[in-house]
């Protein structure tokens, strides 16, 4: 197993509860260290209580387990960041500012920043939204993703600190349930599903967006940060794409195994926000630079979901 020591900051989210697994599957329990708000449980490896915005805790921490590598996972969502944008900007960028500060001040060997389709809006092309695109985020957890992926870039330049970061589109997993994004849907249809319960949809049932399972998600974070630094060409963040449906086509694909499935719509605030999100997205760079190449479709995400949720 490597040797290197990772913090893993927000460890108790969507992503995170995923990704701290297959971190210690790479690394060893006692190399990756899991942190969080509240206390984590259930925890095969080391964990630390930390709030974020405390850059004193945070480097307390790294010098405590000898940090070397952070994943900086933690972040207001999309939806839950336009009931208080102030609140939601402000977490999103001191958070990071502290993670690259502490990057730069004690050279550690890498930094991961996930980045997200919310950093386009309107004015980018709505189909196979390229790499290099204009963004116009319409939220501000997009405007802080855009902001971050430009901070990144300019920690790399000016400091050399290896910040890797990809564009998730919406992320679909049976281990936990979402945390405020736009995208929510996509997971929750699925546990109603599997309780034999009609589902209400915020979005229109045309809506299309861009999507991707949580193991093709791990596996491409880990791809990344496993690349030669040398064969990266992007320092903002990465396009990275999976497949892209609409609500009304999840619900089909449900139907095939579950055929008395049923779906309603009503669309609320969520809809203009989706509206702004591409449709699909252009991840040639991270195919080319990377070799990136997911591996489900709909119907075999949709088969995997529920055969995992009917176990719990």
């Amino acid at each position: 197993m490597k040797q290197d020591n990772i913090l893993i900051i927000g460890a108790g989210g969507q992503i995170g509860a995923v990704l701290t697994e297959a971190l210690r599957d790479v690394y060893g329990d006692d190399h990756v260290v899991a942190s969080d708000l509240k206390p984590l449980d259930n925890q095969s490896g080391p964990t630390e209580v930390l709030n974020a915005l405390d850059g004193e805790a945070l480097e307390a921490i790294v010098k405590k387990w000898r940090i070397n590598q952070i994943y900086h996972l933690a972040a207001i969502l999309s939806a839950t960041g336009e009931k208080d944008p102030m609140w939601a900007w402000n977490i999103n960028m001191t958070s990071l500012f502290n993670v690259l500060e502490i990057a730069r001040q004690r050279s550690l060997n890498k930094v991961y920043y996930p980045s997200s389709i919310a950093v386009f809006g309107q004015e980018a092309h709505h189909q196979n939204t390229p790499q290099y695109e204009v963004l116009i985020p319409e939220t501000v957890y997009g405007i802080s993703k855009v902001a971050g992926e430009n901070w990144a870039n300019y920690y790399y330049r000016r400091y050399g600190v290896d910040v890797r970061s990809v564009r998730y589109p919406g992320i679909i997993g049976y281990q936990s349930m979402p945390g405020g994004g736009t995208t929510d849907y996509a997971v929750e249809i699925y546990h109603y599903a599997i309780q034999q319960k009609n589902f209400e949809c915020f979005l229109r049932a045309d809506t299309r967006l861009p999507m991707l399972y949580m193991p093709d998600a791990i596996r491409g974070t880990l791809e990344l940060m496993e690349a030669p630094a040398n064969r990266l060409s992007v320092r903002t963040s990465y396009n990275l794409a999976g497949m892209s449906f609409t609500p009304e086509e999840v619900a089909e694909s449900i139907r095939k195994l579950m055929p008395n499935f049923k779906i309603s719509y009503k669309p609320d605030f969520r809809q203009a926000i989706a509206d702004s999100w591409p449709a699909s997205i252009d991840d040639s760079a991270a195919r080319h630079d990377w070799n990136w190449r997911p591996e489900y479709d709909l119907d075999a995400m949709t088969k995997d979901m529920l055969h995992h949720l009917a176990m719990t």
